[in-house]
């Protein structure tokens, strides 16, 4: 096992500031509670706190942390005491502290391989060719999730739906 790069306790400040919303927002589309989404948001740091990994760059370091709490989430989520759990006893508690409204919403609905990519690429601003070298996955594949995810939110939100513009 690696030994952790040694991070001062300003550094470790500083990026969780640059970077907690982006990663809130990634971890609450997965977990959709603030009790559980604070927790990935929690994993997630204290995964970058005790790595060794060297960043390029901030957006190399605000790549790392989305792919990580990711990782988190999904983690979490096939966690088996999840599978015993009865979500319908949480349909009516209120428990989210970051607005949504319906596009957020049914972007959150959306099967996981295209749900990150929206995230990344509207919420996030990474270009298709940034989010496939990311996800390790060919551009084609991405551009192709996008057009399948827009699809999907214009059936959902409606047939004239202009929130998601065609764009790679």
């Amino acid at each position: 096992m690696a030994k952790p790069l040694s991070r001062t306790d300003k550094e470790i400040t500083d990026i969780y500031y640059r970077h907690v919303k982006t990663i809130y927002r990634v971890c609450f589309a997965y977990m959709r509670t603030n009790h559980d989404t604070e927790d990935a948001v929690h994993d997630t740091f204290m995964k970058m706190i005790t790595s060794s990994v060297v960043y390029e760059s901030e957006e190399h370091e605000k790549a790392w942390l989305i792919r990580t709490a990711v990782n988190v989430c999904k983690n979490a989520l096939k966690h088996w005491w999840r599978k015993t759990e009865n979500f319908d006893d949480y349909a009516n508690i209120e428990s989210r502290n970051i607005e949504t409204d319906d596009v957020f919403d049914a972007v959150c609905a959306l099967p996981e391989k295209y749900k990150t990519v929206i995230l990344l690429y509207y919420y996030e601003g990474y270009t298709s060719a940034e989010i496939a070298k990311m996800l390790r996955r060919p551009q084609s594949t991405i551009t192709n999730y996008m057009s399948e995810a827009r699809k999907s939110l214009r059936k959902t939100l409606g047939g004239d739906f202009d929130g998601i513009p065609e764009k790679h």
